[in-house]
Parts: C-alpha cells; structure tokens; sequence
C-alpha cells in the first residue's frame, strides 16, 4: 500500500486552539484575564464554595513557585524521582500526626477528595474478594463522591436516612442495612451538605463489631477540625484514633490551602493500603505500578501542598481557624435575626446551610436570593432539596471570611427584604411535566439545549448568572431525573449549542 505525501494544501483549517504563528506570554496572559473576567472571585472570601484563600500573599506566592518548580516531574515512577517520595512522606506525617496517627501510618497522596474516597472503596472492596456484589453503607448526607466511587467500581451504594432535626447519620439506620455484603460503612466529619459531624465512634463501633472497616470522610474537615477544638469549639472525637476508624480522607486544598489537587487519604494499616494500589505487569511495556488512580501526574500540587504547609506552620493555621470560627459564629447569629432565614442544623465546622424559617409569615425564595446575594457581590451556593430535607443555600467560610461577615450579613438582609415579596418558589408546572415525560436521553446536544430557554436557561444571555428559574425547576424534579438533566446540560455546554 502506498500513500501520497501530503501538502500544506491538505492540512486542516486554522483553528482558534492552534495558531499557525506561536504567541507571545503576554497575548497570553492577556486574554486570560478576558476569559476569566465573568469568572467568581478566588480570593477575598466572597466565593463562600469552591475556593479557599488564607489572605496571605506570601504562603500563596511561596505554594506557587513550588509548584512551578515541580511541575515537569512526573510521580509516575518515584525512583525516577526521589523527591517526590521525600515530600509525599512529610505531607503524609503531618496530616496523620494531626489526625490520630502517627509516622508510621500509611497514606497517599491524591489529587483531590474524590480520587481519595474512591481510593478507600477501591481498598475495602479489593479486601474482600469473597464478597461478588460488594456494597457500601452511607448516611443519605453522604458525600456525592461515594455514589460516583460505586458507580465505577460496581459496588452498591445503599444510604440510610439521617436525623430530621441534627442533619447527623443516624446509627441504627446505617447498621440494619449492613449485612454480608457490606464492605465499608461510611461517617461524615463533618458532611459537606449541613456542617454537621456524624457519631463516628458509635458508627465505627457497630461497623468493627461486625467485621467491616469504616472511613471517615474528613475532606473538608480534616485540616479544620483540629484546629478549631484549639480554638475552643468542642469537636467530638472523628480520626484515627477513634477505635474502629480504618480509613479517612483529608482535602490539603481546602482548609490546607493548598494549591488544588492536593488531598491525603489515611489508613490504619499497611494492608488496606496494599489493597488501594494497582500494579500491571501484564503487557510488554514497563511494569506499571500506581498509588493513586492517575499514572503520570505532575508533582505540582504535591510540591505546592509541601510549601503550604511549611510557609503556614502550626501557628498559621491556628490563626486561620480561629478567625473562620469567629466569623462563622457572626454569621449564625445574624441569620437567625434575618426574618424568614434559619440555619439548618447545629454546625460544628465553618460550614453553613441556611434555609427558609417554616415559622416565617412569608417564606422566602432562597434561590432568587442566591442571586440577588450573586449580584451584590458574595456567591451562595443553592443545594436542592432531597428525601424530606430542605433546599438550603451553603456558605463555606475560611480564614479570610472574618474581615468580611458583617458585610454579608446586611447583604443577606437587604436582599432577603428584596425577595421576600415574591413568596415561595413557584416552578412552572407544564415544564415540570414536561421534563418528567420526556425521554431526554434520546435528544441529541441541538435538541436538549433548544429545550433550555423554555426552563428558563440562558448561558449565554445577559442573565447566565440568574439561576433561580433553573433551580425551582431542578428542585421539583425526582433526583434521577436532574441527573439525567445536568449530565445533558454539561454534554451541551461543551458543544458548539450554547454559544458562550
């Protein structure tokens, strides 16, 4: 077979991604800054979700140059590179040291607490290779991360109802679903959705007696809770140290403040570790042997997290706590004086839900508010509402958060005053009926997304940032069915249909 060489007249068409000519940095940077102008702010602390920022230039430019250095050794092979095994180890330490373990305790590092979670089913399900249809017992609270770990490692996920009143898992609702095939039970420290610690050493407990490992999923926590207790807040016991605790997953991005892609996951033995590896010898290339899901992977993050660390110390950290306890105490008690707002729960972290006062003459509309919040300068993150408990808008607060809570507040107030005379929210029924009958898998990425406007979407209107009409739609909609919708949404919206 022969094949005629090509010419510059049979390359491919331009394309924005690729120019024939490289660029400057500057062009570079410069459209950047463009492409990121509608973009939240990462720092200052009014993004209260997503993005953690210390306030202290010095520990993120010391992070920065970290990474930078790292950024071209691949942890693919740690002989290759020792010194990713040197910083891995001192990260490692330090956050068992501060979470009941010690030097000797097992760990990884991941690149975030997804990868560590999934990591930790992976290990109590390859524990137990007896059991052919593995599960998981989770309070419904439950990070989303345990339901995606089960659907790619094939293992059930069966979650128990929680307290109504706490928000805390509910003991003797995880236990009466373990049975033969219960491969870890799960506890929250605090979960992400309400702020509020599970009864770990009471889960832990059952679950030990009856032969199965627990994980603490102290992603957002872990670097937080102990500082806090330092800081005089009463933390019930969670870690390692808490008998029958056999594995628990730390995010080094969040309240480590860490460059992201940085989370460390704990096990009390080497054992389970052993069993969160993948080794493959089986084809004719290297042998392939991973720590983590990924395999060639920049040591960026690792170095970053490394340099966080070191450029804070112990006694940043105190600092940070404190001053996200502090604010996190203003804000509870400024919302409880907002008419028609509540907090959700006991909160025992820096993690706040809001919801609506059923007392209140006139419920308010949370999602109208989270936009007008929006528009003023600080975003709420809108949390639907799912089996008996209630939509909520979440605030996650740092260490920068204390300069700026009585600011929130009369934002919070004003805008409240603003939404409250459009009552409660009223989705459109015909939409609601409409998406529940029809069979949005069998649309192609054109279809779905001229369906958008009709549910009051606009991506790439003057009102993309207006998510209320999409959130009364989703939140009157069954879970299954907002999956089915934000998974084709997201289909759509890296397609050429929603413009942008």
């Amino acid at each position: 077979m022969t094949t005629s060489p090509r010419t510059t007249a049979d390359a491919p068409a331009a394309h924005p991604g690729l120019p024939e000519t490289g660029r400057s940095g500057a062009d570079l940077l410069a459209e950047l800054a463009a492409l990121t102008a509608a973009d939240l702010p990462t720092r200052g602390g009014n993004t209260t979700a997503y993005v953690y920022d210390s306030g202290r230039p010095e520990v993120r430019e010391a992070a920065e140059r970290a990474y930078l250095t790292m950024m071209e050794v691949n942890g693919l092979d740690p002989t290759a590179f020792p010194s990713i095994v040197a910083l891995e180890r001192q990260v490692v330490g330090a956050t068992a040291a501060r979470l009941g373990g010690d030097d000797s305790t097992p760990g990884i590092f991941t690149s975030g607490g997804t990868e560590s979670i999934i990591l930790a089913v992976k290990a109590a399900r390859d524990a137990r290779p007896d059991v052919l249809a593995p599960e998981i017992v989770v309070p419904v609270t439950a990070h989303a991360a345990f339901h995606k770990a089960g659907s790619y490692l094939r293992v059930t996920v069966r979650s128990a109802p929680v307290d109504p009143g706490t928000y805390r898992a509910d003991p003797a609702a995880m236990a009466g679903l373990c049975n033969e095939n219960t491969v870890l039970v799960v506890a929250s420290a605090p979960s992400y959705a309400h702020g509020v610690i599970d009864p770990v050493a009471e889960i832990a407990a059952d679950a030990a007696a009856r032969g199965i490992p627990c994980h603490v999923d102290a992603c957002v926590g872990g670097w937080l809770l102990p500082w806090l207790a330092e800081a005089g807040a009463t933390v019930p016991a969670f870690d390692l140290s808490v008998p029958g605790v056999t594995s628990l997953s730390c995010d080094l991005h969040k309240f480590g403040y860490a460059p992201k892609g940085a989370s460390v996951l704990l096990f009390r033995d080497e054992a389970l570790r052993l069993d969160a590896y993948y080794a493959c010898a089986t084809w004719p290339g290297y042998t392939v042997v991973n720590s983590t899901i990924q395999s060639s992977k920049g040591a960026g993050p690792l170095a970053g997290a490394w340099a966080t660390l070191q450029a804070l110390g112990a006694d940043g950290y105190r600092e940070l706590g404190r001053a996200a306890l502090s604010a996190t105490r203003r804000l509870i008690s400024g919302v409880e004086e907002i008419d028609g707002l509540t907090v959700l729960g006991t909160p025992e972290a820096t993690l706040v839900a809001i919801g609506t006062d059923p007392a209140a003459p006139a419920p308010l509309d949370l999602f109208a508010l989270a936009d007008e919040t929006r528009a003023r300068g600080f975003f709420l993150q809108p949390q639907l509402s799912l089996d008996g408990l209630p939509a909520n808008l979440h605030l996650t607060l740092t260490g920068v958060s204390e300069r700026g809570v009585e600011e929130l507040l009369t934002v919070l107030r004003e805008c409240a005053d603003a939404v409250r005379p459009l009552g409660p929210p009223t989705p459109p029924a015909d939409i609601v009926d409409l998406l529940t009958q029809v069979d949005l898998t069998e649309l192609d990425n054109a279809s779905f997304a001229a369906l958008l406007p009709a549910a009051g979407v606009d991506p790439a209107g003057e009102n993309a940032a207006r998510m209320a009409p999409v959130n009364r739609l989703l939140d009157a909609l069954p879970a299954k069915t907002r999956e089915v919708i934000v998974t084709r949404f997201l289909s759509a919206l890296y397609s050429p249909y929603l413009g942008g």
